[in-house]
């Protein structure tokens, strides 16, 4: 109970936590009332987000940046391919592939931009280790190839190809696993003092009282769970919600979901750049948009051979693929020197909404 009362004493929304079983309580008890539980989803979401960012910053001062942005990225993935798996098994290959898409141009933009932008308006420039950032942005240029050459194969060839397309997936899938195993090798195994900033070296400390590991990692854990069942109440609802205002699939999966889907990764984020944790900040941001491009949406297409009623494949439309190859593009940009401003975050920001209106423009 002490350590209970310690873990919530620093996280200023704790009480935010009531919504957790309220929302639960709404969704069972009051089904003919989706708006309500959307806005209460994304309210306990909140909490839970703080909770689960202040743990990988006590966690990450006992294990470096890398290992804890890694963890980070990885739990807060854990949203994103559950609501996948979920889709997959009602047969919603295009709600996933767009909630891919989605993921990692939110993470790359807004969650990145959101990061520099608040972090910048504490400190006039903030600087990060290139190597790592860059690393990081070639895998995602790996991962938007693997999904371009299809996508414009199939678009070009027509019914001939997509019949082969599910083939061509499976291999390409298992190249992307390897490269996304080898990236862990290189990050976090034979190159791990080139993820290191200068903070970092010098034995930054996290604010407040220090954490085990274990319990770090179990409010990590605990946090991680509550996230993925309030975000399954949320997307439940939203695609109510979304059938109701008229929205696209494509929208609901690369602006709706994405994004209550990142909330954990944003906020964190957002806390290590307002603390001048630049290099964990960057590793949550781009490394999940890599994780869910090289490990997740890999993942998807090889279960989907088991638990879908269609095999997915990596042929994506041509608004999707855009969205990656410029997402990319852009935060490889602003990247690639080391340093960064809040105005880069607005710029960040400013593409995403721009892709954002475009997708809601596409008809339903």
């Amino acid at each position: 109970m002490k350590t209970l009362r310690s873990v919530l004493a620093e996280a200023p929304l704790a009480w935010l936590l009531i919504a957790v079983p309220v929302t639960a309580w709404v969704h069972h008890a009051r089904p003919e009332s989706p708006l309500l539980g959307f806005v209460l989803a994304c309210v306990a979401i909140i909490p839970l987000a703080g909770l689960l960012g202040l743990a990988t910053e006590k966690l990450s001062a006992r294990v470096g940046d890398a290992i804890g942005g890694f963890l980070n990225a990885t739990l807060g993935n854990a949203a994103e391919l559950i609501i996948a798996l979920m889709a997959l098994r009602a047969g919603l290959l295009d709600v996933v592939k767009a909630s891919i898409t989605g993921s990692i141009i939110g993470n790359l933009l807004l969650v990145l931009g959101a990061a520099f932008l608040a972090g910048g308006l504490r400190y006039p420039v903030q600087t990060f280790a290139t190597i790592g950032a860059r690393a990081q942005v070639g895998m995602m240029a790996l991962a938007a190839m693997a999904i371009l050459i299809p996508s414009i194969v199939a678009a070009i060839g027509g019914g001939r190809f997509v019949a082969q397309s599910v083939n061509f997936s499976i291999v390409v899938a298992i190249i992307l696993l390897v490269v996304y195993l080898l990236s862990l090798v290189f990050a976090l195994r034979t190159h791990v003092h080139l993820f290191k900033g200068d903070q970092e070296a010098a034995g930054h400390e996290a604010h407040g009282a220090p954490w085990s590991k274990s319990l770090a990692i179990g409010v990590m854990l605990v946090a991680t769970l509550l996230i993925v069942w309030m975000s399954e109440i949320l997307v439940a609802t939203v695609e109510h919600a979304s059938q109701a205002l008229g929205l696209s699939n494509l929208f609901v999966g690369v602006v709706v979901v994405a994004v209550v889907g990142n909330a954990a990764e944003h906020s964190t984020a957002v806390l290590m750049a307002m603390r001048n944790r630049m290099e964990i900040a960057i590793s949550i941001a781009i490394g999940s948009s890599t994780q869910i491009a090289l490990f997740v949406a890999p993942l998807l297409v090889l279960l989907s051979l088991v638990i879908a009623p269609a095999p997915l494949s990596l042929a994506f439309t041509g608004v999707e693929v855009f969205l990656v190859l410029m997402a990319t593009f852009v935060a490889s940009i602003l990247v690639v020197d080391g340093r960064t401003t809040w105005f880069t975050g607005a710029q960040l920001i400013a593409v995403y909404l721009v892709m954002a209106i475009t997708v809601f423009g596409v008809p339903a």
